[in-house]
């Protein structure tokens, strides 16, 4: 401030003009008038950003990290829309150490998972003894397919029984789906209720065929083939054999289910 406060301080010769503010009024005030109204405007117009806090560096940096984490698993996992927020438990007191004047180095002391209590190791290479301990957390959410409407057991499932909402992958272990269209037309294996997850172990292979209605009996045999009318006795889904009644010869065979409304059998 000494250089300032010459520029100020009253003298027997010509006046220097003075580039701020106020130069005219202060050209006629001495000493220490002069020098609290600079110091005054200089406080008022300062840099409006100020160094940031060892504890503000310290949580962008795991808030950095733990980022970088969630997207890649979002990459590997393919997730489509997610979310997280994050939980930092501090070891000791960030703000009794200065600020560093560089990125901070970051080290895993154990924890490798987003969501799992990770413990982590902050230092300052431009400070010996810099040292910070911290536990972090990411609780990520993603999008996935939940039952819009109750589902009826041995149901196929229609694309408007569907939604998608936001759920914790945390309690989500058991396995879900985020893309609707591959749980429309799968079967229910039990009875699903509205707002409820979907997961594979509620689902079955969608039924091509129902008990009661008509399907066409396809039989081969030494290269000759044929086919007539019957009526499923079970539901069946791909694969599976099931007793269908010829209308023809009224009898009852066993057929396995090929497609939707075809069963195949072949002569004995």
């Amino acid at each position: 401030m000494s250089l300032i406060f010459n520029e100020f301080t009253c003298n027997s010769g010509p006046k220097r003009t003075v580039p701020f503010p106020f130069a005219g009024w202060l050209s006629g005030r001495c000493g220490s008038i002069a020098s609290a109204c600079l110091s005054a405007f200089f406080l008022l117009h300062q840099p409006l950003y100020a160094a940031q806090t060892a504890s503000t560096q310290i949580e962008r940096s795991i808030s950095s990290y733990i980022d970088k984490q969630v997207t890649e698993q979002a990459r590997q996992q393919s997730w489509q829309q997610v979310r997280h927020t994050l939980q930092i438990n501090h070891i000791g007191k960030p703000e009794t150490l200065p600020p560093c004047t560089q990125a901070l180095r970051l080290s895993v002391e154990s924890g490798t998972e987003p969501d799992s209590r990770q413990r982590l190791q902050l230092s300052c290479a431009d400070t010996p003894g810099w040292s910070h301990s911290a536990f972090a957390q990411a609780t990520i959410y993603l999008m996935v397919v939940h039952a819009a409407s109750q589902i009826e057991r041995g149901n196929n499932i229609s694309l408007n029984q569907l939604k998608l909402a936001e759920a914790e992958l945390s309690k989500i272990r058991r396995g879900y789906f985020q893309s609707m269209a591959e749980v429309s037309s799968q079967g229910a294996k039990r009875r699903i209720r509205a707002g409820q997850l979907i997961t594979p172990s509620l689902l079955s292979a969608a039924l091509m065929i129902r008990r009661g209605e008509a399907v066409t009996i396809r039989a081969s045999h030494d290269g000759i083939s044929a086919a007539t009318k019957g009526q499923a006795m079970a539901n069946g889904r791909a694969g599976e054999v099931i007793r269908v009644r010829n209308l023809s010869s009224e009898k009852v065979i066993d057929a396995q289910v090929i497609e939707p409304g075809v069963v195949s059998s072949t002569f004995r």
